[in-house]
């Protein structure tokens, strides 16, 4: 899924083939509320140096962070005319800010993610500590007295804890006009000093209707068929991302063949199972992996959802399926296992607990 990129000629973390990455997106589906309470924070009187923008993954979270940072950068005076003015976060394409943050080339701006491995031909598992060590030498850089330093965090969750830690550590002994702006896809299970050093803002997953707006842009094709629109915003989730993921490779087969098998538990059909699995492993398919985590998350967590005012003893094997299968993703990703075999497993555990 990851491609070249046109600046360093290496892959880009977690970007879908065809799609523009979150700095190159000038517009924002969904999250007005958020945006102006951004907006609102930066002309006030006391502006805090670090946030959190938490929610799903592929709801616009890195998105809504470059709108942000790209607004600090072209308007560094928090009191001036153009701010005051401002109706929201939007900079014109053509802006110079704008076109420099797209192309990865703001000094001011420093992105931090999960690198390349070059040896190991992908992206490593987590952010690590010299990753987030960058941070000082971005920060000790000379810059105008007027420029604003912006860090993001992307995504604090891949973070391990030497690198939650270095993190820790600048956001205690900030730098003067600095900002960092910290994503997570579950800020509950972030360090609670790192936490309690930022302020939180929570993005809501996107309505089927938002989806279908973010698809009628990036993915015309799919809003042809309203049945078909209508099935793949129900599996999206509330996430554009998961929405696109399902529409490339065998997404949309996964996420029906998935809910047939969900439905049959314990007695599943064994050569459907083996197909969903064949499905979700095939060579140079990593649209289907993504797409296979996407839909059991999805069905799992809804699962609990639905027993959460019951009884705790019913629902703590579906939490312990849910770290179960998490972390046979996790390791299959980093030891490259085979992925079919996370299929097997899951329904088998799944198969016992019904």
């Amino acid at each position: 899924m990851a491609r070249a990129n046109d600046v360093m000629d290496v892959p880009e973390a977690d970007r879908l083939d065809g799609m523009p990455l979150p700095r190159e997106r000038a517009r924002l589906i969904g999250h007005r509320e958020t945006e102006q309470a951004l907006l609102n924070a930066y002309r006030s009187e006391r502006l805090h140096h670090a946030w959190i923008l938490g929610g799903p993954k592929g709801i616009g979270k890195a998105t809504l962070a470059y709108r942000f940072a790209r607004f600090i950068i072209a308007h560094p005076d928090r009191f001036g005319a153009e701010v005051a003015a401002a109706s929201d976060l939007d900079l014109a394409p053509t802006h110079p800010v704008f076109m420099q943050v797209a192309s990865g080339g703001n000094p001011n701006l420093l992105h931090l993610r999960r690198p390349w491995d070059d040896k190991a031909k992908r992206f490593k598992t987590e952010l690590p500590v010299d990753e987030v060590r960058r941070t000082v030498s971005f920060f000790g850089t000379t810059a105008s007295s007027s420029a604003w330093r912006i860090c993001i965090v992307d995504a604090a969750d891949d973070m391990n804890i030497s690198s939650a830690n270095a993190l820790l550590k600048v956001l205690e002994e900030p730098p003067a006009r600095c900002l960092f702006l910290v994503l997570s896809h579950a800020p509950g299970r972030l360090l609670p000093t790192i936490r309690s050093r930022c302020r939180r803002l929570d993005l809501d997953p996107l309505s089927e209707t938002e989806i279908a707006e973010g698809l009628s842009e990036l993915a015309p094709q799919a809003t042809a068929d309203p049945q078909a629109l209508k099935e793949l915003t129900r599996f999206a989730d509330g996430s554009l991302r998961s929405a696109l993921t399902l529409l490339a490779g065998d997404g949309l087969a996964i996420a029906k063949g998935f809910t047939a098998l969900a439905g049959q538990v314990p007695k599943v059909d064994i050569a459907a199972l083996h197909g969903l699995g064949d499905l979700v492993a095939a060579r140079n398919q990593d649209d289907n992996w993504e797409a296979f985590l996407h839909i059991w998350r999805m069905w799992l967590h809804e699962r609990m959802r639905q027993m959460s005012g019951g009884r705790a003893a019913d629902m703590l094997p579906f939490a312990e399926l849910w770290e179960a299968a998490n972390r046979m993703a996790s390791d299959t990703e980093a030891l490259n296992l085979d992925r079919k075999q996370v299929v097997l497993s899951f329904f088998q555990r799944l198969s016992k607990l019904a």
